[in-house]
């Protein structure tokens, strides 16, 4: 699909006032629909605008006219421009642009992520509020020359940053962040049937160890009697 003219209703002025075109013609070279072609003719549309010369802006020949004239049925065709613009590339890269009225929220902002959300990384910080990497190290160690009077303070409510924005780079922080490490051997719980049975076998232990100390008290009683009725039958 071929682009309409820069103006495309003064466009459509001037060939409704100048030429013998069809309204159908008109109305797909303008881009239009050919009832409003049509009450541009009536002059109910398009009231007070000034016609614009397509020819005379390089945009439609002279010769290309006089050959849909002539064809009712014959779609004009634009002209081919001689000059050629570059191409302007988008770049995504650097900091993303902050209006000079937000720009001096942005370390309480800062300030504020590193707090609540510090799995976040400095690209992530700086894709969300449009800062630079050495401010965010600055904050982080307290060498910014405004250390002492920031306030954290959310972006989202600042206007730097949107809810939907912060949760995606909180989540896809949250996604890269290593499994926690494992507990040490030493340091876990040892398994039911371990433990039940190292505290089955002390409980035996004890049994025998207090059976043991019963044993010996009652031993040393009958010979403290024994050594008693010899004594007695000494003395008789």
């Amino acid at each position: 699909m071929s682009q309409g003219p820069l103006m495309p209703k003064a466009t459509a002025v001037w060939l409704v006032e100048n030429t013998s075109l069809a309204f159908e013609q008109i109305a797909d070279f303008c881009k239009l629909h050919p009832l409003e072609v049509k009450g541009i003719a009536d002059g109910e549309v398009a009231a007070g605008i000034k016609g614009l010369d397509p020819v005379s802006t390089g945009q439609l020949t002279r010769d290309e006219i006089e050959k849909a004239q002539k064809a009712p049925h014959y779609r004009l065709k634009p002209a081919v421009s001689k000059v050629k613009l570059p191409e302007v590339k988008r770049t995504t890269k650097g900091p993303r642009y902050t209006p000079l009225s937000r720009r001096q929220d942005r370390p309480n902002a800062i300030l504020w992520l590193l707090r609540n959300h510090p799995e976040l990384k400095d690209a992530q910080i700086i894709r969300l509020v449009g800062t630079t990497k050495s401010t965010i190290q600055q904050i982080r160690e307290r060498t910014h020359w405004n250390s002492g009077s920031l306030q954290p303070m959310d972006p989202v409510t600042l206007g730097l940053a949107t809810q939907i924005n912060l949760d995606f780079e909180v989540q896809r922080a949250a996604a890269d962040r290593p499994a926690a490490v494992a507990a040490e051997p030493g340091a876990s719980l040892l398994p039911t049937e371990v433990s039940t049975a190292r505290d089955a076998g002390e409980g035996v232990h004890e049994e025998e160890h207090g059976g043991r100390e019963e044993r010996l008290d009652a031993d040393s009683v009958f010979a403290k009697l024994k050594g008693r009725h010899q004594d007695e039958d000494d003395e008789d």
